[in-house]
C-alpha cells in the first residue's frame, strides 16, 4: 500500500510486498484455557521487513502476557492480501484458530488498486459476518489512501471502515498509522512499511479499540 508522507510527497503504505511468511496460527504452544485473538491483515500486520519478535502482533501478545490476560495471538496476516483474498480464506482461518476476537486489518491493497469501495465493504462484511457467526467479537482497523487517488475516492475509502463497524456493531480503530503517518523516520528504507520504531505506536492504536472487547469478553 502507498501512503504519502509530509505534504503527501513520499509514498509509504499502500505497496504491500509479496512473500512475507504467513505466521502459523498453531505454531505457538496453546494454553487450553486461553482464548485466541486472530490478527487478520496484510504485510503491515505480517511484520514485513522486521525481525520475528518486532511486529505489533507479537508486541500485543507480550502486552497481554505482561498484564496477565489469558489470550494468545494467532497472526494469519499475508503480504499482498486484499479484502477479496481475506474473504476467500476466512472460514478456514476461523476453523483453524477458533478465535474469541478477530482483528480485521485489510483493505489497503484494495485502495492501492483503486478497486470499488463497495466491493471492499462487501468483502470485509463477509469476513466480519463469518467471525460473528462463530461467536467472535470483531475489531475493524481502518486505513487511508492519499489525496492523489481523488478526494471523493479517498473520503469514501476512509469512511467505509467506520460505516461497516457501525452497521455490524464491531470495535473500530480509525487509522492504524495514527501518530506517525507523516514521519519519515518511522518507515523502513523502502519508504513504505513501518519500521520497528513504529510498531509500539500501532499497538497502542489497536489497543484502544481492543481493550473494551477484552473487558467484555
Amino acid at each position: 500500500m502507498e501512503f504519502m508522507l509530509r505534504g503527501w510527497r513520499l509514498s509509504v503504505l499502500l505497496v504491500l510486498a509479496l512473500g512475507a511468511p504467513l505466521a502459523d496460527a498453531n505454531s505457538k504452544g496453546k494454553n487450553a484455557a486461553a482464548d485466541t485473538i486472530l490478527v487478520y491483515g496484510d504485510s503491515v500486520s505480517a511484520a514485513y521487513g522486521l525481525g520475528p519478535r518486532e511486529g505489533w502482533p507479537t508486541l500485543l501478545e507480550e502486552r497481554l502476557r505482561a498484564r496477565k490476560l489469558n489470550y494468545i495471538v494467532a497472526n494469519a496476516s499475508i503480504s499482498g492480501e486484499t479484502s477479496a483474498g481475506g474473504a476467500a480464506r476466512i472460514d478456514a482461518a476461523l476453523a483453524r484458530t477458533k478465535p474469541s476476537i478477530v482483528i480485521v486489518a485489510l483493505g489497503a491493497n484494495d485502495g492501492l488498486r483503486g478497486l470499488p469501495v463497495a466491493q471492499m465493504k462487501t468483502n470485509l462484511a463477509r469476513i466480519v459476518g463469518a467471525a460473528q457467526a462463530r461467536g467472535a467479537k470483531v475489531l475493524i482497523v481502518g486505513m487511508r489512501v492519499p489525496p492523489n487517488y481523488g478526494r471523493e475516492y479517498s473520503q469514501e475509502f476512509f469512511t467505509a471502515f467506520s460505516e461497516l463497524a457501525h452497521v455490524r456493531h464491531t470495535g473500530y480503530v480509525p487509522f492504524l498509522f495514527e501518530g506517525f503517518a507523516e514521519r519519515r523516520d518511522y518507515y523502513q528504507d523502502d519508504n513504505m512499511h513501518p519500521n520497528a520504531r513504529a510498531q509500539p505506536i500501532m499497538l497502542d492504536n489497536v489497543w484502544r479499540g481492543l481493550e473494551p472487547l477484552l473487558r467484555r469478553n
